[in-house]
């Protein structure tokens, strides 16, 4: 069992929000594919606001674009793990990061299919 699995309670919830805000900031300060994502998402969610859709269309527009943060946020933990693990180029390593890769080409995709479907 991990010593960090003691916490209960509001103590837990602090500590989670902490750990949660650290990431963020090592996401933003450390990976510039996450900096574009969130520059994209400053720009498609308020034009959300503006546009003669649903509220349904809108919230789905609005969480695809939430869906490629979150995407980009475990691609490059999936990196800094393998990082960790070893700098060594070694097939498996690459297929892992490749992995990652491919999971945010399609939730970037899904951005431009999901925007293209509501809106033409």
């Amino acid at each position: 069992m991990s010593p960090f699995k003691g916490q209960t309670g509001l103590k837990r919830i602090l500590n989670a929000s902490g750990y949660s805000l650290d990431g963020l900031r090592a996401a933003f300060t450390g990976e510039a594919a996450f900096r574009q994502l969130v520059l994209l998402n400053v720009i498609l969610i308020p034009v959300t606001f503006f546009l003669n859709v649903s509220r349904v269309e809108q919230a789905l527009l609005i969480a695809v674009c939430l869906l490629a943060l979150i995407v980009e946020l475990l691609n490059s933990a999936v990196e800094a793990a393998i990082d960790r693990i070893s700098l060594e180029l070694h097939p498996l390593s690459k297929n892992a990061k490749d992995m990652g890769s491919a999971a945010q080409f399609v939730a970037l995709s899904m951005i431009g299919l999901v925007w293209a479907v509501i809106l033409l």
